[in-house]
């Protein structure tokens, strides 16, 4: 059932909405969960839980694009049920922003977490103003006093500056005065350490990605605003190879040490790299199954993560009830890594980036495509196919087969309309990518690539004519 559905039996007996009803188990106390301290000494769980890719009725995640479809909506009982979980086994992060789910985790995220006493849970959100039209003082005011009712709260525990560093292509795609417009010029910063120090956000900090100018004038400034943590993305492959993955990123072992030297607490974006170091890959399977044959991809992701200790919270963004329950065993407490296993971990991280993936995260910020592609699927398609080490290649003995199981596969999983042929190269989609992936090139060549499997299908039946 939906957000406000209810049987009839449900309502003869009494019974309660989603939103109205209240967690049957009290907070967690005591629990195993590996615990962190914040720029203020209080306490953190090392597991946090990111409110992007929250359940919808039809199982999957509600990040997509296509707003008001019925499939689309949130299953708000199974989030109420997650977040209890995941507060019962001592979670107490929640990180959400105006921007996800098409502008409903908020709401969501403020019925599920409003239903437990207010000192279990820490929200952290954000100054979403991506579109210049949000760009002026006023309209970001406004953006934090929507936050602030949607979470039924009246202080934010950790805010942020939302993804510093992203180019606007008004600024031609600059990602520095892109930044300084967003929060620099307009009095933005100064009016948010404003908000801290009357007690409405008690700790202010910013998310990173692009145009390290950005993240080196926030150091910079450190002394004057006093970071209180900042967001980054960090897994074992982004360690020491990000540049390589996307030359404008920088690597997490740079971002990490330039905040370590100043005692800002970190907090981890992308752990699992869009899920797809939790995935099954065969070259990762192939270092880190011999290590220890139990535990999951994933695990090793998060172990990496929670090792440094400068770090305060590893974000994963749980849709189902199994993820929660995993991951809240990984953390419970978590497992450092020994010397061998961060040598075997940089191991897999090379052998890794020597495949052929898109670094896409399935964050679908390119999202929605005006003429209908689904470009994280059709990415997801490719990289799956690398992953399982599947990708048809001619002159292979078994070409044939896995020419058959790739296009069945993209064809059962991207409707016609939706497929890369469509793209028309207008370019909307790649400022938008955090990632940076020159996402119409991409679609150019993957349809080449699917097109000369079609064509060598045809040729097989001609020469055997």
């Amino acid at each position: 059932m939906g957000t406000n559905d209810m049987t009839r039996r449900d309502f003869l007996k009494g019974a309660r909405t989603p939103e109205q009803e209240r967690p049957q188990a009290p907070a967690a106390k005591n629990t195993r969960m590996t615990m962190r301290r914040d720029a203020h000494g209080d306490a953190v769980s090392l597991l946090g839980y990111g409110m992007m890719r929250l359940p919808t009725v039809d199982g999957r995640h509600a990040n997509g694009w296509a707003p008001g479809a019925s499939s689309d909506r949130i299953d708000q009982e199974m989030v109420n049920r997650e977040v209890d979980y995941a507060i019962e086994h001592g979670v107490n992060y929640f990180d959400t922003s105006p921007a996800y789910c098409r502008g409903e985790s908020e709401t969501v995220t403020g019925i599920a977490l409003s239903r437990h006493p207010r000192g279990s849970y820490k929200i952290a959100t954000k100054l979403s103003n991506f579109a210049p039209q949000t760009w002026p003082l006023e309209k970001g005011k406004q953006m934090f006093e929507n936050s602030l009712k949607a979470l039924r709260t009246d202080y934010i525990d950790y805010y942020l500056l939302h993804s510093i560093g992203n180019g606007d292509k008004t600024m031609g795609n600059d990602g520095f005065r892109t930044f300084k417009a967003r929060y620099v010029d307009n009095g933005a910063i100064d009016w948010l350490a404003a908000e801290r120090k009357a007690g409405r956000i008690r700790n202010l900090g910013f998310s990173y990605h692009g145009d390290v100018r950005a993240f080196k004038w926030c150091m910079d400034n450190h002394g004057k605003y006093k970071w209180d943590f900042c967001q980054i993305q960090m897994n074992y492959v982004d360690w020491r190879h990000a540049k390589e993955v996307n030359k404008r990123n920088e690597n997490g072992e740079y971002l990490y040490g330039e905040l370590e030297k100043r005692g800002i607490p970190v907090v981890v974006m992308e752990p699992l790299l869009g899920g797809r170091l939790a995935r099954f890959d065969k070259t990762l399977a192939s270092f880190l199954k011999p290590l220890d044959p139990q535990a999951t991809l994933a695990e090793w992701s998060f172990r990496f993560c929670g090792h440094w200790p400068r770090v305060m919270t590893c974000l994963s963004g749980m849709t189902e009830m199994q993820y929660v329950e995993e991951n809240c065993r990984t953390f419970s407490p978590l497992r450092p890594l020994d010397g061998r296993e961060l040598a075997v971990l940089e191991a897999a991280a090379v052998a890794y980036l020597r495949g052929m993936t898109i670094p896409c995260t399935d964050c679908k910020y390119c999202m929605p495509c005006p003429y209908g592609i689904d470009i994280p699927g059709i990415f997801s398609v490719w990289n799956d196919a690398c992953a399982h080490d599947r990708v048809p290649m001619e002159g292979r003995a078994d070409f044939a087969e896995r020419r058959t199981d790739f296009l069945r596969g993209y064809e059962a999983r991207i409707p016609q309309l939706r497929r890369c042929e469509r793209c028309v190269g207008c370019g909307v989609c790649a400022p938008h990518c955090p990632q940076s992936i020159k996402i119409p090139d991409e679609m150019v060549r993957l349809d080449g690539f699917i097109e000369n499997l079609r064509q060598s299908i045809a040729r097989d039946g001609a020469s055997e004519d």
